[in-house]
């Protein structure tokens, strides 16, 4: 699975179709994920990673950008979201941030 992330209208969608070309890949034929938000329960976070995973493409939108929710269900969200987004990364063949439509490997 290769993990496009990356906050939102940054490019992703785009980074990750320039990526399939260039592997020779047919965007078609590749199963890709979009993922906003909490897939789920925070407390199946183990599951959701393994599921996402399967995908040949995620694309993982960050939430938060640093900022600290004063609604304590809104921190559990983005911190779960943020420890979903770790797991996914472990699962990663290859780990690309996007930004400004820049696509940075970081695995």
């Amino acid at each position: 699975m290769v993990l496009f992330t990356g906050p939102l209208y940054s490019g992703k969608h785009e980074a990750a179709r320039a990526y399939a070309e260039a592997t020779g890949k047919p965007w078609a034929d590749l199963r890709v994920c979009e993922v906003q938000g909490m897939p789920g329960a925070p407390e199946d976070l183990q599951a959701a990673a393994d599921e996402l995973a399967a995908n040949d493409i995620v694309l993982y939108t960050e939430v938060g950008s640093g900022l600290v929710p004063v609604d304590e269900e809104e921190r559990q969200a983005r911190e779960a979201a943020g420890r979903l987004s770790i797991l996914l990364a472990e699962r990663a063949d290859e780990v690309y941030r996007v930004f400004c439509g820049i696509a940075k490997k970081l695995k």
